[in-house]
């Protein structure tokens, strides 16, 4: 068998030199701040400094990445293994708070064995006011990024270490709370195998991925490229006009370019329901092969992973945003989204509010899990969450109604300042199916049942739930590029005019927009 090698640690000078532009460098540290210490801890202090050839366990400063300016703290492995203490976590608190002045960017990149146990409790309580200073630079709106090195352990992780915007790790790092050699000393035997590794997080939705530095540096470009950069104007005009000699779905003539239009209301219905089903229709995913700086994001940061559903940081035509929706890709009869989706969801939506950008929602699932475990898990609650989180969230909102809205899994991603629907997208209490069982104790009336309930994008429309509807000509399947680039600059158009209103009376018309619903204009 192979024997795997523990990774080479990389110091914080080597970090920074392989994060940043060459040269660019310019610290911020001054001389340590002095803290009671025995003899023996000075000497230890003296030696660790002429080990690690830096005064403390932390580097900050600034520097240029892709030639922008953002701010930077690392870590520093071989001043006593990291540890924290009163004079690195001032150090690290100073940074933050200048950052945070300056409106820098700010990079961090722990590497700890946790407290520095020289220093007993009062280094402990450190890691307070660290996330204290962190919390503040993300409540001012400006970005933190988390590169985590072998090893981040206990207050170092359970702090600084976990409170990215978005959350990256090295190759094989360890990563954790408690470390394998105390567990081991307070508990007798040896902590599991392949908990505590970068990769198990990942997979778990702990973190949103495990890349070599090099890797994280383009990370951290297109990041800030989506998060800091001006929107850019739009290119063109959109329009959803019919091409000519094409036809929709959409009621109308009973002719149009020589395809004729299903425009009885029932059998209408439910051919945009069969429609919506098709294996080959465009998803989420073909949506974003035609947008800029795409940054995926993984998870909770919680433990939980769901993948029915994608989200990331992505530009729309230069249209900034934090985009999350249903994977139809990911679903499947015996796979559905459950309670985690929704808190993935969750995160999204306090992503955009932090970082001051606009959220964009896609809905395409045939319906939440019905299960035990989405029910002991909280799926009913999670939905409630959403809905109440989306209708007070502080940043503009787009829906975006792609393919099936099943239930109440697509009705937590719909309350948005603008919704948009494709064509044969549709948004219902339940498939037909259950909602003729239920009406009428079979499945054979669900066409009925489709048109009864008003299923249809055009039908939403004029009851005032939609809002603009992108054409297909006449299923997206049958022009899933073209389809894709209307969606995408139909999504663009909306979010450049929603960023141009103000907060407040953005929240006006919502609050206006879902207080009137259903009710006589």
């Amino acid at each position: 068998m192979p024997v795997k090698l523990a990774p080479v640690k990389t110091s914080a000078r080597e970090l920074l030199g392989e994060l940043l532009d060459p040269g660019s460098f310019v610290s911020w540290d001054r001389p340590p701040v002095d803290v009671p210490a025995s003899p023996e801890y000075r000497r230890e202090l003296l030696s660790a400094a002429a080990t690690a050839g830096i005064d403390e366990a932390v580097l900050t400063g600034e520097g240029l990445l892709r030639g922008r300016r953002v701010a930077v703290i690392a870590c520093e492995f071989a001043f006593l293994a990291g540890s924290i203490g009163v004079a690195a976590a001032e150090r690290i608190v100073t940074a933050v708070e200048r950052a945070t002045e300056l409106g820098l960017p700010l990079l961090a990149s722990p590497t700890s064995g946790g407290t520095r146990m020289q220093e007993g409790t009062v280094a402990f309580v450190q890691m307070v006011k660290v996330a204290g200073a962190i919390a503040t630079h993300k409540a001012a709106g400006h970005p933190y990024l988390v590169y985590l090195r072998d090893p981040t352990m206990g207050g170092v992780f359970a702090s600084w270490g976990s409170l990215g915007h978005m959350t990256f790790a090295e190759p094989g790092a360890l990563v954790g709370f408690l470390g394998p050699r105390v567990y081991k000393a307070l508990y007798g035997k040896k902590f599991p195998d392949g908990v505590q590794t970068a990769e198990n997080l990942y997979r778990n939705g702990v973190i949103d991925g495990v890349v070599p530095v090099r890797v994280f540096r383009r990370i951290v470009h297109r990041t800030l490229a989506v998060l800091c950069d001006a929107p850019a104007p739009l290119p063109r005009n959109v329009s959803d006009a019919t091409p000519p000699g094409r036809g929709s779905f959409l009621a109308g003539p009973q002719e149009r370019g020589g395809l004729a239009v299903l425009d009885t209301p029932e059998v209408h219905a439910w051919q945009t329901v069969l429609i919506s089903r098709r294996a080959d229709r465009p998803g989420i995913r073909e949506l974003l092969r035609h947008v800029t700086d795409r940054v995926p994001l993984s998870g909770t940061g919680q433990g939980e992973l769901d993948r029915t559903v994608v989200h990331a940081l992505a530009r729309f035509r230069g249209q900034p945003c934090v985009v999350f929706g249903h994977d139809r890709a990911g679903q499947s009869p015996e796979h559905t989204m459950g309670p985690a989706a929704l808190r993935e969801a969750r995160r999204s939506m306090a992503l955009a509010a932090e970082l001051r950008v606009p959220l964009v929602l896609v809905i395409d699932t045939a319906g939440a899990a019905l299960s035990r475990e989405a029910e002991e898990r909280g799926l009913a609650p999670e939905i409630a969450r959403c809905l109440a989180d989306l209708v007070t969230l502080d940043t503009p909102t787009v829906s975006v109604l792609l393919g099936q809205g099943s239930g109440g899994g697509a009705l937590a991603l719909l309350p948005a300042d603008r919704v948009l629907a494709a064509a044969n997208g549709w948004l219902a209490p339940l498939p037909p199916e259950g909602a003729s069982a239920i009406v009428y104790r079979d499945t054979g009336h669900a066409p009925h049942v489709a048109a009864a309930q008003r299923i249809r994008a055009v039908d939403m429309e004029a009851d005032g739930i939609v809002d603009r509807i992108v054409h297909e000509y006449p299923d997206a399947a049958e022009e899933p590029v073209d389809f894709a680039l209307r969606m995408v600059e139909a999504i663009a158009e909306e979010l450049a005019g929603l960023t141009a209103l103000p907060m407040a009376k953005l929240r006006e018309q919502r609050h206006r927009r879902y207080r009137r619903l259903g009710l006589p204009s």
